[in-house]
């Protein structure tokens, strides 16, 4: 395997970073996951802006541009054969010293790309669909910080991980501190009531998942479902006819069980499966190639 580091393709053996690097010892910097299939990165530029939008709330700038950042990931798919992956690109802070003072990272930031094959979930989930639960963790309330850095610091969702892993199911779904559903430990999260598609607006607390988007401009502008931005409560999912979870990883994956109630008639729903095919054929099509 070879991974990116800072303008070099090393061995992944040879990548490494400081123990003083920000990114180590406060989790300081940010980080998008990216898929690729048949030879095609989904949805790279989207990617990238959101890469940029998050460096710039937390005042980090980038030393490099999208087009250079682009080429990168592209050549470090190409040294490692990939044309179906599961992209990690992060930027950190930077090496500094044990203080929090971020003007002491004078390097500069460092960059890594990583490229590998992933399976977020065994394929038997998106037939029978997953159970999850309700973490007693709130998701970290927008005004303190935005769910929309895609930080290295994801404690909040870890902890909330913990909770689904000791309760025997892999999947948590966070509320906001008002009560709301805002997304799960890794994914986005929609419901189907009477034919309508729900899913959180991002004010709730939830990430704008590029997957999440994709999967709203195929269902308005497709398969033309009624849909809407809302905030709900777990007793809307207890009662959703359907309920599935997007994310890069996961793409889109039915939730059959949350706290022990069955959801709907407790198998993938039609219109959760549709928009698993739709999304399938849409990120299999499209994307920057790789060559």
């Amino acid at each position: 395997m070879k991974i990116y580091l800072d303008d070099k393709l090393v061995s992944k053996e040879q990548a490494k970073i400081s123990v003083f690097d920000h990114g180590v010892l406060y989790g300081d910097g940010i980080f998008e996951g990216i898929r690729a299939y048949n030879g095609r990165v989904f949805r790279l530029n989207e990617h990238l802006d959101r890469l940029w939008d998050s460096a710039k709330a937390i005042n980090l700038t980038i030393p490099k541009t999208k087009k250079e950042m682009e080429k990168i990931v592209i050549d470090t798919l190409l040294a490692n054969n990939l044309k179906d992956a599961y992209i990690r690109l992060l930027v950190t802070r930077g090496v500094g010293d044990l203080g929090l003072d971020p003007r002491k990272c004078a390097s500069g930031p460092s960059i890594v790309v990583i490229a590998d094959e992933i399976s977020l979930y065994p394929e038997e989930f998106y037939e029978k669909g997953l159970e999850v639960v309700t973490s007693s963790l709130r998701r970290v309330r927008p005004d303190t910080l935005s769910p929309n850095i895609k930080s290295l610091n994801y404690l909040n969702n870890i902890m909330a991980k913990l909770e689904a892993i000791r309760a025997g199911v892999i999947e948590a779904i966070m509320l906001n501190t008002e009560g709301y559903v805002a997304e799960c430990t890794g994914d986005n999260i929609f419901i189907v009531k009477n034919g309508e598609l729900w899913t959180p607006p991002v004010s709730a607390g939830a990430l704008d998942g590029i997957t999440r988007n994709a999967v709203i401009e195929i269902a308005k502008n497709k398969l033309k479902y009624p849909f809407k931005e809302a905030v709900f409560t777990m007793y809307d999912v207890y009662t959703a006819d359907e309920c599935f979870l997007t994310g890069t990883a996961a793409e889109v994956i039915p939730v059959t069980c949350a706290d022990s109630r069955a959801i709907g008639t407790g198998q993938a729903g039609k219109i959760t499966l549709h928009l698993m095919q739709e999304f399938r054929a849409l990120a299999h099509s499209t994307g920057t190639p790789i060559k």
